[in-house]
């Protein structure tokens, strides 16, 4: 009897999990979409707003800085709801056509595949908005130059705000990228995305105006939305003390990378341990 010699099985390293998943992101026509939407109304906003605004007076170089960062920062508050979009349906998507079975079936362990997509995601979000502010940026530069404002955009207090715009909305990418996996749903990532981003800020506000509880303002303040919030914030010399905690742009960063990390890490768990 002859024995039958099985081919070796190749498995699928990082390397090909990320060609696969960047495969399936840029073929899906969710995806064009919220990039098409993030890069339009990015430059669109600095562009309208930089043309609109006009002092009227020479302005001291801190005021020039502060407003080139305040008009390309404008729209992040908009962009950041179209990327929590984008983080849920990457992975919701697969779910609700069952191509996750096939996508768990390359990679057994699921990890690879769940670190690779969130890796295209991030690196695909934080370019797309990066090149998008910086288009904004030299437009309206040019037209508030026009105007007699000069930032100085070499100038870390402008530079750091404008790079923070772009890795807080990866951050978020990825918060509702851990949050879609966790639900597996379409609409209730969603949901449950855009409404710890816009109800539940509000909602402990208002409490907190009504209570007068210091305390519950300083617990809003480490929400995905507030910490992030710092990152983009620009920071000026004669700015006015705040009351309870205050965070810098590194904080905020810390905040929002560590909500990323316990929900992502949540996420994969779950994601290992269940059949689907």
């Amino acid at each position: 009897m002859t024995a039958t010699t099985l081919p070796p099985t190749i498995g699928l390293g990082f390397g090909r999990l990320v060609r696969s998943e960047w495969i399936k992101l840029r073929s899906i026509r969710s995806t064009i979409w919220c990039l098409a939407i993030l890069v339009v109304v990015t430059i669109a906003m600095a562009v309208l707003i930089g043309n609109a605004l006009d002092v009227g007076t020479p302005v001291a170089q801190d005021s020039a800085n502060g407003t080139l960062v305040t008009i390309n920062t404008a729209s992040v508050s908009l962009t950041a709801l179209v990327v929590a979009v984008l983080g849920v349906l990457i992975i919701t998507g697969e779910y609700g056509t069952g191509q996750v079975r096939s996508t768990f079936t390359a990679d057994p362990r699921r990890t690879g595949v769940i670190l690779a997509k969130a890796s295209v995601l991030a690196v695909t979000t934080f370019v797309v908005s990066a090149v998008s502010i910086w288009i904004g940026v030299f437009a309206s530069a040019a037209l508030q130059a026009g105007k007699g404002v000069h930032a100085d955009l070499a100038d870390p207090s402008v530079f750091m705000p404008l790079l923070g715009a772009s890795v807080y909305v990866t951050l978020l990418a990825l918060l509702a990228y851990g949050i879609g996996l966790l639900v597996r749903s379409s609409a209730g990532g969603i949901a449950i995305t855009l409404g710890l981003l816009l109800v539940v800020p509000i909602v402990l506000s208002l409490i907190a105006s009504v209570l007068q509880a210091q305390w519950l303002l300083d617990v809003t303040k480490f929400l995905p939305d507030q910490a992030g919030m710092q990152l983009f914030t620009y920071s000026a010399g004669d700015a006015a003390p705040q009351e309870g905690i205050v965070l810098n742009g590194w904080g905020g960063f810390g905040v929002l990378a560590a909500e990323v990390a316990v929900v992502g890490a949540l996420a994969l768990v779950v994601a290992r341990r269940r059949d689907v």
